[in-house]
């Protein structure tokens, strides 16, 4: 019995440590599973937010095409109203159903920045398909769109953890379409 007590401190010890080693195992196993999910989630939202953006962005570009073929805009005309109307009608439900992984998978500052572009260039839509009730200027509806979609992609790169800076454009935009031809302001200026 001396004997077996005299080894108890050891096989204690051994019976802690095997406990150690389990527990440190079973944490890290856990930690690098949540890991694993957060790059999963982040890479479905991202996806989300990808095709959100490209599908909404098709829509505000074939609604100013037809806005601008009906004012004889030569820089920016291209499609008329029976052509331009299917496309937005596709683009429509490709964008329903994209709303939706947006609204499950996004961040509330992003879906809440995502609602603001999509109400935007709803207002263009409207406008080309002549059921706007909306006296604003057409430089200012395509000012607050692009302005929203900058507002989209901060959120949306802040959610994602992205770095790199602004990258706004709806000032370079406006002060594109205010001149004459449609040019790029210079760099200089």
């Amino acid at each position: 019995m001396d004997a077996f007590i005299s080894q108890l401190p050891a096989l204690l010890g051994v019976v802690v440590g095997a406990m150690g080693t389990g527990l440190v195992a079973f944490l890290s196993a856990r930690s690098q599973w949540r890991r694993g999910q957060a790059v999963r989630w982040d890479e479905r939202r991202l996806e989300a937010y990808s095709e959100f953006a490209q599908v909404l962005k098709e829509i505000q570009a074939i609604s100013l095409k037809v806005l601008a073929t009906a004012a004889g805009d030569k820089y920016r005309s291209g499609l008329n109203e029976a052509e331009a109307f299917p496309r937005l009608a596709e683009a429509d439900i490709r964008h329903t159903l994209v709303w939706e992984s947006l609204l499950l998978l996004g961040d509330a500052s992003t879906v809440v920045a995502a609602q603001d572009w999509r109400e935007a260039v709803w207002r263009l839509e409207h406008r080309a398909r002549g059921v706007d009730e909306n006296s604003e200027p057409l430089l200012e509806l395509v000012q607050q769109a692009n302005a929203s979609r900058d507002r989209f992609y901060h959120a949306a790169r802040r959610g994602l953890g992205v770095g790199g800076g602004s990258v706004a454009q709806s000032d370079r935009l406006q002060r594109r379409l205010a001149s004459e031809n449609h040019e790029p302001p210079s760099p200089i200026s």
